[in-house]
């Protein structure tokens, strides 16, 4: 069967309907070293335990939020999955022994919270994930609106919208067979809590069980509490918070040398996420993401311009995420649908997205047919 028949015949719509979700809660704890454990009933000093964390490789990064909030929770979920597989030896709890979340607390009731701005979804922030997984139900929290809040220019995500979850799909292995749900908070509604108020809100109102944290996060007005003050008032509100040790970039040395960023110290980031893309160094981003970068595009067929019979070319206004530098990248792979992957050459220019296909078919069969969103995928040469 040619490429263009698989395609017409295999196209997928992306389907964008909110399922529910199920928990399961465990009472046995399993964590490996590099957790530091802070149990509501015994918390130690930050600095006590941190000496003990055995490996930084299996841990998380961290952002610092500046926020505070009067929310009663507008949470709303962003890539709720159709419930949750059944999970690894180390959940013990039976499904039939669970409760449901008592009535008026948000979606999260029960689960445990990784808190981040998680804009690439990069490895540190599939380590939370993939700690959280460990004790509970994961979820990410972040916040949105914090570039029109605080005065930002606006910039393109490194991940597309509709592509997270994806992406957060794929951390399932990793994560005890779940898939993070990921919710938003409207960052204008929690910009002004303490972080005793935003810490209270986590228990009383979302019903958390406990959060996950990198080692760096700060959080509340004016990002007035750091991870020490998050395990105090956890510990307060009967809650468990896991401090995670900075996921290191093992090239940061090589790579990242006179970056300009003042509170650069060598942890992986989302901004040395985006100097790579600029930099257009492929291999360096894909270290970074743990994944291919993938470039999405939404582009209607009348907008395709054709320069000959295996070059197609879209405007750099159909892109929907960051792309990496002006330049040519070879070893790529395009996928139409969820089942199509086309190898092709990109290049970029100042104005437009051009791709170069092996088969005449593919092209034809792209720019016949409305197939309004493409995923681009940018090997390793």
């Amino acid at each position: 069967m040619s490429t263009s028949s698989r395609i017409s015949q295999h196209i997928r719509v992306c389907n964008q309907n909110n399922l529910g979700l199920g928990f399961c809660y465990s009472r046995s704890v399993h964590l490996s070293s590099s957790v530091m454990l802070r149990p509501p009933s015994s918390v130690a000093p930050l600095s006590d335990k941190r000496s003990n964390s055995s490996s930084s490789s299996s841990s998380s990064s961290s952002s610092n939020i500046d926020f505070g909030l009067p929310l009663s929770a507008s949470l709303q979920p962003k890539s709720p999955t159709a419930g949750i597989p059944v999970l690894s030896d180390c959940f013990s709890q039976h499904e039939d022994d669970r409760e449901p979340p008592p009535e008026g607390l948000a979606s999260v009731a029960g689960g445990i919270v990784a808190l981040g701005k998680f804009d690439a979804l990069h490895i540190g922030h599939r380590e939370l994930a993939i700690q959280a997984a460990k004790i509970g139900v994961p979820f990410l929290l972040s916040f949105v609106g914090m570039a029109e809040v605080l005065g930002w220019e606006p910039r393109a995500p490194i991940v597309a919208k509709f592509d997270r979850k994806r992406v957060l799909s794929s951390w399932a292995p990793y994560c005890g067979n779940m898939i993070p749900a990921e919710y938003q908070v409207e960052f204008s509604k929690v910009r002004h809590l303490t972080p005793y108020q935003f810490v209270e809100k986590l228990s009383k109102e979302f019903g958390v069980r406990g959060v996950a944290a990198g080692e760096n996060y700060r959080f509340g007005y004016k990002a007035a509490g750091d991870a020490s003050e998050l395990v105090k008032l956890c510990d307060k509100y009967g809650m468990s918070a896991y401090i995670i040790s900075s996921v290191m970039d093992q090239n940061h040395d090589s790579r990242n040398r006179g970056s300009g960023d003042s509170k650069e110290q060598g942890q992986v980031s989302s901004t040395r996420v985006r100097h790579a893309l600029a930099k257009g160094d492929m291999k360096y981003v894909s270290e970074l993401l743990g994944r291919h970068h993938r470039l999405m595009l939404m582009v209607k067929d009348q907008e395709w311009l054709i320069s000959n019979q295996r070059i197609v070319s879209a405007r750099k206004s159909c892109l929907l995420n960051l792309p990496p530098k002006d330049g040519l990248y070879e070893c790529c792979s395009l996928f139409v649908g969820s089942e199509n992957v086309v190898p092709c050459i990109v290049t970029i220019d100042a104005t437009h997205i051009h791709l170069e296909l092996d088969e005449v078919g593919t092209c034809i069969s792209i720019i016949s047919h409305e197939f309004r969103f493409l995923g681009i995928d940018f090997g390793v040469s």
